[in-house]
């Protein structure tokens, strides 16, 4: 891989807390040397945003889960994906990846099964993928085999392929994984040193049903049994209590934070994000699918998560918009297991975001407040240019052209097979 220079930018520094004028420099993928210059004119340059938690093959749901209630949402969601073929989960992936691209997502810890096939995709539209294969009870799978051994045998298999993605184990949730389940799928991440991603206390029916048959809440019943650490992203993480929200900062546990799937699927609640942050849990953005959320616009759910906390409680203080950004950027990468992920910073993975400070959504533009432009009214639009692993996936607004033709063969068979259901 060839040495490049991202020229004549303004990049936001994380152990700094603001924007430096310069170069940066660009070496094996990864970012060998900031050079600070003087100057002030130049687009704007930030870390890619991580979305810790996607089903991105479930691209092709968008518009059948709709306005209906969170029964009825599983028990289609159930139907459409035991009918799942190869060829849908591969082009429904394509079709997912590249809508994250151009809403700047750079990095993406996915839960599904069949991880083997969206690791093709992956690898071809030139993402970074943390793919989570599911695990769950084998009497509550439409797996073929056992999951354990399916997830176990996608890590053996696929780790060390492709030095942007990283095979990882997942679990479904307490409601489909017992104690033994849950257990092995830990060892796996262990054994292997994945993350381990899974669903937890996303509704309060799963709460208490899980409460019904162990007498404890899904969090204390996993951090009490040690069933989950620092090496966890846990998503959704509504129905929680004051003693699980302290146990999940004293583990350092990842927390994944889904506000418009939440809000789609009218779960009853907003999880308490500013305990979690003043407990030590790190606090990430994640979009969920396209079946819970519709879009994959991760400022879109970042903001609604935001303004939901701030208008629920009664004061606009309570989470500021350099907060929200580290959710987007450094918390992401940390919550991934990366050394430096979703910042700029040397040795860091060189994923960067170009944003055209002359964009309508980033007016008026100032150092001073371009990250709370950026949080609270930056469109994708603005995203003039997107480099994943010293390669550059977008430049100049225009999309790599392999990339572009593989999106568009893979919107076409869908549209084919998929128009009319």
């Amino acid at each position: 891989m060839k040495d490049l220079t991202v020229e004549d930018v303004n990049y936001f520094s994380h152990d700094m807390k603001r924007f430096i004028h310069g170069n940066i420099h660009i070496r094996d993928g990864v970012i060998g040397k900031l050079e600070e210059t003087e100057g002030v004119s130049g687009n704007y340059v930030i870390p890619g945003f991580v979305n810790t938690h996607s089903h991105v093959a479930m691209s092709r749901f968008r518009g059948h889960l709709d306005d209906m209630n969170l029964e009825q949402f599983l028990q289609k969601t159930f139907r459409m994906d035991s009918e799942r073929t190869e060829e849908d989960i591969y082009h429904s992936s394509v079709a997912g990846i590249y809508e994250m691209l151009m809403n700047g997502i750079t990095s993406f810890i996915d839960l599904y099964y069949s991880e083997d096939i969206i690791f093709r995709a992956v690898e071809e539209m030139g993402i970074r993928g943390f793919l989570s294969w599911v695990t769950l009870d084998r009497n509550m799978t439409t797996q073929k085999g056992d999951p354990l051994d399916n997830c176990e045998s996608f890590i053996k298999e696929f780790s060390g392929r492709n030095r942007l993605i990283s095979p990882s184990a997942g679990i479904q949730g307490v409601y489909v994984a017992s104690h033994d389940t849950i257990k092995s799928a830990g060892q796996i991440a262990k054994n292997h040193g994945t993350i381990l991603h899974m669903h937890a206390s996303e509704t309060r029916k799963e709460v208490y049903d899980f409460m019904g048959k162990t007498g404890k809440r899904p969090i204390q019943y996993l951090l009490d049994n040690e069933l989950i650490g620092s090496n966890a992203n846990a998503a959704h993480c509504v129905w929680i209590t004051k003693e699980e929200v302290e146990k999940l900062g004293k583990a350092k546990v990842n927390v994944s934070w889904n506000s418009v799937s939440n809000h789609k699927l009218a779960v009853g609640g907003v999880p308490p994000v500013p305990e979690l942050m003043e407990a030590g849990a790190n606090v990430t953005i994640g979009t969920d699918s396209n079946g819970s959320n519709n879009s994959l616009n991760i400022l879109e759910t970042a903001k609604s998560g935001a303004l939901a906390v701030k208008n629920g409680r009664w004061d606009a203080s309570l989470i500021r918009a350099e907060d929200v950004f580290d959710m987007l950027t450094v918390n992401g990468g940390r919550a991934c297991g990366v050394d430096g992920l979703g910042t700029i910073s040397e040795k860091a993975p060189a994923d960067l975001l170009i944003i055209d400070r002359e964009h309508y959504s980033m007016q008026p533009y100032g150092n001073e407040r371009i990250i709370r432009n950026i949080v609270y009214s930056m469109g994708p639009s603005a995203i003039d240019g997107i480099m994943i692993g010293g390669k550059w996936i977008r430049k100049n607004g225009k999309m790599d052209s392999e990339i572009e033709e593989k999106f568009r063969k893979s919107l076409k068979w869908i549209n084919q097979n998929f128009h009319s259901s």
